[in-house]
């Protein structure tokens, strides 16, 4: 791990902000911010093992450095669609969107 200026925020080995303290990447409490718009107490409402100085570290560090985290985000999306593409869904999934 790296540290960065944010007090609450490390660098992983890949350079992959994680909230120090947790197993969390910084990039799923920026998603639910993103996605919901939930506010620091919120998030901290949601997310009761984070203390506020770690969300508002890691808000800060999302605003920081937006542009790359929006293309982090908007490279895993389309990782997922091009799998959703190329994955043959599970028996299982087949099995329930049949008609009863």
């Amino acid at each position: 791990m790296t540290e960065t200026r944010y007090e609450h925020i490390m660098l992983t080995e890949d350079s992959v902000p994680m909230i120090v303290g947790t197993k969390m990447k910084l990039v799923e409490l920026v998603l639910d911010h993103i996605a919901y718009g939930w506010s620091p107490e919120e998030l901290h409402f949601q997310h009761p093992i984070l203390t506020m100085g770690q969300i508002h570290s890691a808000l800060a560090y999302y605003w920081d450095h937006k542009s790359e985290m929006g293309e982090d985000i908007e490279r895993g999306l389309q990782a997922v669609d091009e799998l959703r593409r190329t994955v043959k869904p599970s028996p299982l999934i087949e099995k329930l969107k049949r008609p009863r």
